[in-house]
């Protein structure tokens, strides 16, 4: 047992012998079998999150593919397809509740993965309705999971916490693809941007607009995401909103998240060996605070000094370990 763990049943202890009436060699035995029961359900905890430890910290047999949100080029479409297993055998979720019109951004893609030979299906659920057996089962025989645009607070809301979130981390480590475009690129790590940001004066954080205008301490409101990509943090539709701002602010308030700008039509392919590749129509920035020096976190000001930012245009490739890229022939 841990020494919590040892704290809380002397507390335990403590409490029972003060209350009980039963005759001391009654009450003897008594604690002692409590002691044993505590104590084998003690274990029990440690082992089973020993166990889910272990789970997570595998290395995932499946791919990420984020996408900065616009159109997406046909050959993105059909890249997807592919990871997940090809024209007659790929097998696609769509979970489009981050949209308003959810129902019909669902069918819009399912028509566009049914045309390239995927067997897709929409699963559009209340955050009550993920956590039935029968969504769980259907996620199972997935080989791709797809999250379309909208809302990634709305697209939290409905999923955060469920069976069905945690039956797609299944999937995703089984081998399965999982991808996701604008909102659906944006919940992907850990730590998720929400769109919002803190002015001055104001307590609860509001829409930033597509170009927030200050880079500081508590700016950026962030949340936590469906945790597939670990160490990074995901923003979309990155170019073409000038959103640069928002991950200055993020990363060097927490300089351990790579900070990931994608731009629209354009995708980050996270590959089971932890490698990421960039394809489509334009760049990736990365900006990475990891080994900079980093103003402290009680100055009032937010600064940093040695901080990395890479400029990835569609076939250049990056290691998150070692911060290091390649740029695509002739680059």
């Amino acid at each position: 047992m841990n020494r919590g763990s040892d704290t809380e049943l002397s507390a335990f202890i403590s409490r029972y012998h003060m209350k009980s009436p039963l005759p001391h060699a009654a009450q003897m035995a008594t604690t002692l079998a409590t002691v044993m029961c505590a104590a084998l359900v003690s274990y029990a905890a440690i082992t089973l999150s020993a166990s889910s430890a272990a789970a997570q910290s595998a290395k995932p047999r499946g791919t990420l593919l984020i996408v900065g949100g616009g159109t997406q080029p046909h050959d993105l479409v059909v890249h997807f397809v592919g990871l997940a297993g090809g024209p007659g055998h790929a097998r696609i979720a769509i979970l489009p509740m981050a949209s308003e019109e959810s129902a019909e951004s669902g069918a819009e893609k399912k028509a566009e993965l049914d045309s390239l030979g995927a067997d897709s299906f929409v699963i559009d659920v209340t955050r009550q309705q993920a956590d039935a057996d029968s969504i769980v089962k259907l996620l199972k025989t997935a080989t791709g999971i797809w999250f379309p645009g909208g809302d990634q607070v709305r697209l939290a809301a409905h999923l955060q916490g469920s069976a069905a979130l945690r039956e797609i981390h299944s999937r995703y480590q089984a081998g399965a693809v999982v991808g996701g475009t604008s909102a659906g690129a944006a919940v992907m790590s850990d730590s998720m941007l929400t769109g919002n940001q803190f002015f001055p004066g104001m307590t609860e954080s509001a829409d930033s607009g597509n170009t927030p205008k200050r880079i500081g301490r508590h700016v950026i409101e962030i949340v936590p995401g469906f945790g597939f990509l670990h160490g990074a943090i995901v923003d979309q539709h990155f170019i073409t909103r000038a959103r640069a701002n928002r991950l200055f602010s993020v990363v060097m308030e927490r300089p351990s998240l790579i900070g990931v700008g994608i731009n629209e039509g354009t995708a980050l392919q996270v590959n089971p060996d932890g490698n990421w590749q960039i394809l489509g129509a334009s760049a990736v920035i990365v900006f990475d605070a990891r080994h900079a020096a980093v103003t402290p976190r009680d100055a009032p000001l937010l600064g940093a000094f040695g901080m990395n930012v890479s400029v990835l245009p569609a076939g250049s490739t990056f290691d998150p370990r070692s911060g290091k890229a390649t740029l695509p022939s002739g680059g």
